[in-house]
């Protein structure tokens, strides 16, 4: 089989040819044109050809007669030539033209702004050259257009910004120049965005912040400069950003941290300084981070040892100092991820020097048990001696007010036990002296008005005078 045959032409019913992926070959017949039902047409993915005697895609130019065409799909094929400004006289009713990397030359036909049903423009990887038609803000159901790896030239224009329905806009690999325009931050309809390795300069515009379903965002390989706007940070559900390889200067916003569902975060090769953010412990989704050949400096945070997921990581050629983390995903890392940054320290897998354990910072721990228990032992010593003190004044203020001189009776009376008991009332209670291991000693004061001291009834009771 070497082609389409001509008599396809006779199947006039025919709705849809789908040729997909069948490494078939030959000339795309203009007798195609003849289906005037046909509504798809898919032959991507084989290896036709165009009419070798025409310069033009002479086969598209056919296809004008099919009124009902809504897909024209040829991608991948060897269909070289230029597109035909009649392009603008296809079927109003197309949605869809994919001819990618089939070697298309010229440039895109003004005519093309007149297919107001378009929905996909897919041209990337041909060689088409020119600007990007101001007709193309005609396309107002246009949700995808994918031109990159051709040569165009020119600006991005704010045409594009009339394109409210836009969700794909890729630019990248051609050699445009310029700014990117601040209105494409009210396209909200936006998921992805890649102008990636144009001649753009100037910087990001804040307005992309608006952009709250961007997913990917993709502007390497250019001429970017500044400082990235605080306002990267509002875009919460971005998967991909990748701005390597541009000359970007000032702090990384701290903002990049909220975007949690961040897969890819590539920023080397510009000139940021300060700090990694702490804030970057908060990607829990990271994969892929690369911040090398930047001035950045300070620490690595230890806290990025938190990111599970990340299996990725380049901080070389940076002003980096400190231990590196060894836990979590660190322990697959190796000494290309962090060289040559000398002052940073860690294991001998990540090829820096070993850190040096501060002695000062050593000896502080055991200073401090020192200086608790030195502590400690002082107040145990005070609260003893306070004790001790405390106890031998109460025992002062307990003894009798009454002193008592034990001097003997100057002459040896005889006393009677009725003296006795009338001397100290009956041994009353109030006339007790004292306990000893002994016995009871009573104050007793005889008819005469001597005062004694009388010890308690048993083998060694007695009486001593006392004044």
């Amino acid at each position: 089989f070497t082609g389409i045959p001509e008599s396809i032409s006779n199947a006039s019913k025919l709705i849809s040819v789908d040729l997909t992926k069948n490494n078939f070959s030959g000339i795309v017949p203009n007798s195609l044109g003849n289906l005037g039902l046909l509504e798809e047409l898919r032959l991507g993915w084989n290896n036709f050809i165009s009419e070798p005697s025409s310069p033009e895609l002479s086969f598209i130019n056919s296809l004008t007669k099919c009124t009902k065409l809504r897909v024209l799909a040829i991608s991948e094929n060897h269909i070289t030539g230029t597109l035909l400004v009649s392009i603008g006289n296809l079927s109003a009713s197309l949605q869809e033209i994919s001819a990618q990397r089939c070697g298309i030359k010229g440039t895109i036909p003004d005519g093309i702004g007149n297919l107001s049903g378009l929905i996909t423009l897919s041209l990337f990887g041909n060689d088409l050259s020119g600007s990007i038609p101001s007709t193309i803000k005609g396309l107002q159901k246009l949700q995808r257009i994918h031109v990159a790896d051709n040569k165009l030239r020119g600006s991005i224009t704010d045409d594009l910004c009339q394109l409210h329905e836009l969700s794909g806009l890729y630019l990248s690999y051609n050699q445009l120049f310029g700014l990117v325009p601040a209105c494409l931050g009210n396209i909200t309809s936006l998921r992805q965005l890649d102008p990636s390795s144009n001649k753009l300069t100037s910087t990001i515009p804040a307005s992309l912040g608006n952009l709250k379903d961007l997913l990917l965002f993709r502007a390497y390989l250019n001429s970017f400069h500044g400082n990235l706007p605080s306002d990267i940070g509002n875009l919460k559900v971005l998967t991909k950003l990748d701005l390597a390889y541009n000359n970007f200067s000032g702090d990384i916003p701290g903002g990049i941290g909220d975007m949690q569902n961040l897969v890819n975060l590539y920023l080397e090769h510009n000139e940021f300084m300060g700090t990694i953010p702490e804030t970057f412990q908060n990607l829990v989704s990271l994969e892929k981070l690369d911040l090398s050949q930047n001035n950045l400096s300070g620490v690595i945070p230890k806290s990025l040892d938190k990111l599970f997921y990340l299996r990725y990581f380049n901080v070389s050629y940076n002003k980096l100092h400190g231990e590196i983390p060894n836990g979590g995903p660190f322990g697959n890392f190796t000494s290309q991820s962090f060289l040559p940054n000398e002052a940073l320290c860690g294991a001998t897998q990540f090829g820096v020097r070993p850190c040096k354990t501060n002695s000062a910072d050593r000896l502080k721990p055991l200073q401090k048990v020192v200086i608790i228990s030195v502590s400690s032992a002082i107040s145990l010593v005070v609260l003893v001696l306070m004790s001790v003190l405390l106890w031998i004044r109460c025992r002062k203020s307990k003894r009798p007010t009454v002193e008592i001189d034990l001097q003997p009776v100057a002459e040896h009376r005889r006393i009677s036990h009725q003296e006795i008991q009338e001397a100290t009332k009956g041994f009353e209670e109030s006339n007790l002296l004292g306990n000893g291991r002994l016995g009871s000693v009573y104050k007793g004061i005889l008819s005469d008005g001597m005062i004694v001291a009388i010890k308690g009834a048993g083998a060694l009771s007695g009486a001593i005078a006392i004044c």
